[in-house]
């Protein structure tokens, strides 16, 4: 901060805080602070926070920072690219980079060892909520309450201690509007951090662009830009069609034509476009009704009839070509597609990790149901205050703070499609009655009174926890339990898979879809030896890291795997463990390891044989006399 402004600012709280001018003449402001500013300490002033105090912040246990990081493990996957990019500069400049969840509360921290030690004494720290109710005026709780991005500069910051603090923080709008998180990057307020803001923003802007990767296969989705050249960027603009309906958005797609988040659900294509192409072909010219020209691509549901856009290959989340099955659960996915055909609920089981969303998700594709809308509930996402009015929707004045229009209900936006219902077994047990209502009689009643709604869905349930156990714990209803289990599928962890060198394989061709980044044989091996607790989700997570690493031709060695995965295996993974009957199945797999490291290494003897750890004289005899 400049020490003009750092002067204007000490002037400003000597008006605010001892004087109370500035809350009689906010004109004032303008000169002195940022009118976001003045407002934030406005309203904390009015909810009577003492700002010489230093706020008692109480961080949640491990157990909770652990099971909100799960709840947000996409929101993670998806802001771990930017993150780690903006690492190395974060580190350098002595800051850290910080993400939260919708509400301010710390998730992942991660930069200057010695910032993170200094900014410890305030409590910025995972587990810690930064909410502006609690701790007064700071980025990550002012841009929440504001909606857009803001920097809050050393003395800006409501309360006195945290004076030490410069802090720039955007939120992250999922594609319907709705705040899913926010990117802050803090350091001492003593080192001008002038391109701060900028550097969050643009990072933010690639997140938002990263959730359009998947969950849109089975609706129109339209990227455009007035500039060609920014097509395929995090600058283009998408807008996601259900019909002619738009369903879900972008920033840019919205801004492009003068619209704001209250478009979502109201407006139709054709009063946004003169004309959009029924079919996908390439690049396309089209103008708005304001006759502005624009250069897009339209891709088409995947539903028969209709041509589907084909990207170029990309390193993609595993999710958007359908879960890894072993041979029962391939088995099982086929029977659950013809169960929910006949309306008869599917109920999923698996540890945390082992791709139940996405088992429902490709159920969903498979159906009969693929073109209407798969809605996914986490019922332990959910706070159990809120949990009834998302579910099941309210009328206007149903409650405070109830919007003013009403809420459809997450049941009702499943009408017609696929209801997915996931850690079931966390529902309350008042909302599994209501539950156990709706499933028996069609029809949903909405907060606040107001008609029955009929509904049509059918319905997916999943949990990691072992019902019959909970029932008998009176945590389960067992009527609700006998409504949707009528069939189960067992999804095994990662570690119990028949051969974890094929799904390690199967995760990497999906992730880093360009053929000339590849894996060492030994890192092959020791990924496949690891027991995952994470099962896939931790997986995934490990192999976007080294998909991030990975440089053309060179195969990722083992010195490039986290700490986490282990020493190297005393042994080969047991699936391709030796059997009983001496070497001769060892001298086998030991050539086609070579054989392999030889061809990622485009026949480059020296690289492959570095790849391995051995001498490439040992790798030409083995070759040699095999």
């Amino acid at each position: 901060m400049g020490t003009e402004v750092a002067s204007q600012t000490v002037l400003a709280r000597r008006q605010f805080f001892e004087q109370g001018r500035l809350i009689t003449r906010p004109e004032t402001a303008a000169s002195l602070v940022p009118a976001p500013i003045l407002r934030s300490w406005q309203r904390c002033a009015e909810r009577g926070l003492d700002n010489a105090a230093l706020p008692r912040l109480e961080p949640i246990t491990a157990r909770e920072l652990r099971e909100a990081g799960e709840r947000h493990e996409r929101l993670r996957r998806i802001c771990r690219p930017e993150i780690e990019s903006l690492h190395a500069d974060a580190d350098s400049t002595g800051c850290v980079i910080i993400l939260t969840d919708d509400t301010g509360l710390i998730l992942d921290s991660l930069g200057s060892a010695d910032f993170a030690a200094r900014a410890a004494r305030v409590a910025l720290l995972p587990g810690v909520p930064w909410s502006e109710s609690s701790t007064g005026t700071n980025a990550v709780g002012t841009a929440l309450v504001e909606g857009r991005p803001i920097a809050v500069h050393g003395g800006e910051h409501f309360f006195e201690p945290h004076g030490i603090l410069s802090c720039s923080a955007a939120p992250i709008f999922d594609p319907y509007g709705r705040i899913a998180g926010l990117l802050d990057l803090s350091g001492p307020a003593a080192v001008d951090h002038r391109h701060a803001l900028g550097l969050v923003r643009l990072a933010v802007e690639q997140i938002e662009h990263r959730f359009f990767e998947d969950d849109f296969r089975n609706r129109r989705v339209l990227r455009f830009q007035s500039d060609p050249g920014l097509l395929g960027t995090a600058r283009e603009g998408i807008l996601v069609f259900e019909d002619d309906r738009l369903v879900a958005a972008n920033r840019h797609g919205l801004g492009f034509l003068g619209l704001d988040w209250s478009a979502i659900g109201r407006e139709r294509a054709p009063a946004l476009f003169e004309r959009l192409p029924c079919e996908a072909a390439g690049p396309i010219g089209f103008r708005d009704r304001s006759g502005r020209p624009f250069t897009g691509r339209l891709d088409i549901p995947a539903v028969p009839g209709a041509a589907r856009h084909i990207p170029a290959p990309r390193a993609t989340p595993a999710a958007e070509t359908g879960p890894l099955l072993d041979e029962a659960s391939h088995a099982a996915l086929i029977r659950a597609v013809k169960l929910v055909g006949a309306d008869v609920p599917v109920l999923v089981r698996g540890e945390t990790g082992t791709g139940k969303e996405m088992l429902a998700r490709e159920i969903h594709r498979r159906s009969d149901r693929a073109d209407r809308p798969f809605v996914a509930v986490n019922c332990a996402a959910i706070p159990e205050s809120l949990i009834e009015a998302e579910l099941f929707g309210y009328e206007e004045g149903a409650f405070t703070g109830a919007r003013r229009q009403g809420r459809k209900g997450l049941l009702r936006e499943a009408d017609g499609g696929v209801l997915f219902l996931d850690e079931i077994g966390d529902m309350p047990l008042t909302l599994q009655a209501r539950l156990l209502r709706v499933l028996q009689e069609r029809e949903v009643v909405p907060l606040g009174g107001g008609r029955p709604v009929k509904v049509d869905f059918a319905l997916v349930c999943a949990t990691h926890r072992d019902l019959r156990a909970a029932i008998e714990a009176g945590q389960f209803r067992s009527d609700l339990y006998f409504r949707i289990a009528h069939y189960t599928v067992e999804l095994p962890a990662l570690r119990h898979f028949p051969d974890r060198m094929d799904a390690v394989r199967a995760c990497w061709r999906r992730i880093a879809a360009d053929p000339r980044l590849t894996l060492a044989p030994a890192t092959e091996a020791r990924l496949a030896a690891c027991d995952w607790p994470g099962n896939f989700r931790q997986l995934v997570g490990t192999l976007r890291a080294l998909a991030a690493l990975a440089e053309p031709f060179q195969p990722v060695p083992p010195e490039a795997l986290p700490a986490e995965i282990g020493p190297a295996p005393a042994a080969l993974p047991r699936a391709t463990a030796v059997a009983a009957n001496g070497g001769q199945e060892l001298d086998a797999i030991t050539r086609e390891a070579m054989r392999h490291a030889l061809e990622a290494c485009a026949g480059n003897v020296s690289r492959a044989a570095r790849s391995l750890g051995i001498n490439r004289s040992t790798l030409y005899r083995r070759l040699l006399n095999g």
